[in-house]
């Protein structure tokens, strides 16, 4: 007679699969609108109801508001819930604040404590952006931090502070490597924002694979396959069709092995600058925590005048959006979000009434 033991490392897994797969089978099933402090109020109330302070509960619910605002439902409304199990299962701590750990002029190392993702990736640009006011530029690496939820929020927060910014996480082991057939690197994600005077400024938020999981998702309901292979199906074989790659979790790095190797290379930056976690190590824990982040701001308008600046980006984008369309128009990176932001703003924020059910539920 055989047993089998089951560790809490297999069962939060299979949490996080479940949340990941509810908000993909949520991700486009709209059917509701709701205003945005109504949304806000929602995430901040469950948040002080699992032991937020306000100020943190504010901060935290601000972030995950605006990033529903800006279309980006997988890091807003959708992932809320696993949020919410993460902080019931122990692994946040609402308490906790951001310790400095050792300091090299503009560069700084910081200890996370494992506090809630999001607000400790504002406090943290925050301070990457003091320190460029001081010295130019400013860096500051964190160990021990949770998920961030939208890296490209940490870009519109320096961006709209007339910093550039540069930065990126490490994750959990989700995307094989170049050559290899199992999971071994994350996707890390990496931001880069530049100002505008207008608001309008350009962001890159971008993950190391070559299709998010809800571009696969929303290509799959739409009956379509996608433009270029985007990850391997269950014989191994390369495929286009998003289903058969959303069940295998196979995806493709960006670029084939330039996304790989980019990846590689982000995820080992992050944790010797901070002195923290590499993929490896969070791939050993029970769920995707004690991650390592990095976070730089530039002073720039401490480097050019400011009818420089505005200059060169707006003739550089307009060159660039000058460019023949294929079908429909030539955005630079960040245009996408500005629309989705003024439509819903306008509108309403579309959500599902199923995921906000759920919530309600919490």
């Amino acid at each position: 007679m055989h047993s089998t033991v089951i560790s809490s490392a297999w069962i939060h897994h299979q949490a996080d699969k479940f949340f990941f797969m509810l908000s993909l089978v949520l991700y486009k099933i709209i059917n509701m609108n709701i205003k945005y402090e109504d949304l806000k109020k929602l995430f901040y109330d469950k948040l002080v109801k699992y032991g937020a302070s306000a100020e943190l509960a504010e901060e935290s619910a601000t972030l995950f508001a605006d990033n529903t605002l800006d279309g980006v439902y997988s890091h807003g409304i959708n992932r809320f819930p696993r949020v919410i199990s993460y902080i019931k299962d122990g692994y946040i701590d609402l308490d906790a604040k951001p310790e400095l750990v050792e300091s090299f002029g503009a560069i700084e190392r910081w200890d996370g404590k494992m506090g809630m993702g999001n607000t400790n990736a504002k406090f943290l640009m925050n301070r990457a952006m003091e320190l460029a006011r001081e010295h130019g530029i400013g860096a500051v690496a964190v160990k021990n931090t949770n998920h961030w939820m939208r890296g490209g929020s940490y870009g519109w927060q320096a961006a709209d502070n007339g910093m550039i910014a540069i930065c990126w996480t490490n994750t959990n082991a989700i995307m094989p490597p170049w050559g290899g057939k199992t999971p071994k690197i994350g996707n890390n994600p990496f931001v880069i924002a530049i100002p505008r005077e207008n608001g309008e400024h350009v962001v890159v938020d971008t993950a190391m694979s070559q299709f998010a999981y809800g571009k696969l998702q929303t290509l799959r309901l739409q009956g379509k396959e996608l433009p270029v292979d985007g990850g391997y199906d269950e014989n191994g074989n390369i495929t286009r069709d998003p289903g058969k790659i959303e069940k295998t979790r196979r995806i493709l790095p960006m670029g084939f092995w330039k996304g790989s190797s980019l990846a590689i290379a982000l995820d080992l930056v992050a944790a010797l600058a901070s002195g923290g976690n590499s993929t490896k190590e969070i791939a050993a824990k029970p769920a995707e925590i004690a991650v390592s982040q990095v976070f730089i701001a530039i002073d720039n308008e401490r480097m050019n005048a400011k009818e420089f600046s505005e200059q060169l980006i707006d003739e550089t984008l307009a060159f660039v959006e000058s460019s023949e369309p294929i079908d429909g128009p030539v955005r630079y990176p960040g245009k996408g979000s500005l629309d989705y932001r003024r439509r819903q703003s306008e509108n309403g924020i579309e959500v599902s009434d199923e995921i906000y059910q759920t919530i309600l539920a919490f």
